[in-house]
């Protein structure tokens, strides 16, 4: 073999047969190393997951990241502006708010109220929406015509006004907004896993696993619920985001969880009337919200075309 030839097959392991090159095999990266790059190739996925990874850790170790407990008031020390401001103290670095607690801290524990509710709700939102859009859509005829009159009895409530009107009645607590958002927010699961199992359960593998005799249960746990499990993962993303922002909605207008649990919509409430002379009150617990939202879209999206079917190959 020419040594030009040798370089066009690269790393291929070959064999002579009849005096005549042959390949035998090719070396491929197996589908963990090809999922590993291209994770690692997506950038915005990378930069989301980062974030996120540094949030989470903020949440779990706030009770040692926290300089000063988020709950001791001092009115003596009460809005005290952050470090970079000519009144601003080393001692607290992003400021006090108006009872004279800690900024810094407040903003790290309100992480974990973010976090907990969102993946909660989530959690909660996507086991109702999954078992009701794998049910319509595998078993179809009467199931699906319940559960979607049940789906379009749901969409023609709104969410907002409807955990407003459920936690003024029930009264805010953070175990209450997590029920609430958790049994209103199971639509988008619905729908999803509705039509994707109507596309997979005619596939030649799920009738062949039919045609061998293998329980409903089987089918749906084995071969429907791992092939949806991509959309499952983006719908779930975008659900904690969109919990994070009603549970921020809700505590801004008094009626999500109540104070002096920190968490960042409370905050934003709380500094409202000082926000022309002591803007940093609503802009630290609103960039919070932001860069959670963000980290958690961005991570939404890079799923997405990660494991989306052209991109396995």
């Amino acid at each position: 073999m020419a040594p030009s030839d040798k370089a066009i097959l690269g790393s291929a392991d070959l064999t002579v047969v009849g005096g005549m090159p042959s390949i035998e095999s090719v070396t491929r990266p197996n589908a963990v190393t090809m999922l590993v790059r291209r994770i690692l190739g997506h950038r915005s996925f990378m930069v989301a997951a980062v974030i996120m990874t540094g949030l989470i850790l903020t949440a779990v170790f706030a009770p040692f990241l926290a300089p000063h407990d988020p709950l001791d008031q001092d009115l003596t020390r009460r809005l005290i502006p952050p470090v970079w401001s000519e009144r601003g103290q080393w001692e607290y670095l992003l400021g006090t708010d108006m009872m004279g607690r800690d900024y810094l801290s407040r903003l790290i524990y309100g992480a974990q109220v973010s976090l907990l509710i969102g993946f909660c709700a989530m959690m909660i939102s996507g086991v109702l929406g999954t078992v009701l859009g794998v049910c319509a859509g595998y078993f179809g005829g009467r199931v699906d015509m319940a559960i979607t009159f049940l789906l379009t009895t749901r969409l023609t409530l709104p969410v907002v006004m409807v955990s407003l009107a459920l936690v003024a009645v029930v009264g805010g607590s953070l175990q209450t907004v997590i029920i609430i958002l958790g049994c209103l927010l199971w639509d988008r699961f619905t729908v999803v896993m509705r039509s994707a199992t109507m596309q997979i359960r005619n596939l030649d593998y799920v009738r062949a696993a039919s045609a061998i005799g293998c329980s409903t249960r089987r089918i749906i746990f084995s071969e429907i619920l791992p092939n949806v499990a991509g959309s499952l993962l983006v719908i779930a993303t975008f659900e904690i985001a969109h919990s994070v922002l009603l549970e921020a909605a809700l505590s801004f207008l008094g009626l999500g969880v109540q104070p002096p649990t920190p968490s960042w919509g409370l905050m934003v409430s709380e500094g409202k009337d000082y926000m022309l002379f002591e803007p940093y009150l609503v802009m630290l617990p609103g960039l919070a919200i932001f860069v959670l939202v963000l980290a958690i879209n961005l991570l939404g999206d890079g799923a997405r075309d990660i494991f989306a079917p052209e991109n396995r190959n």
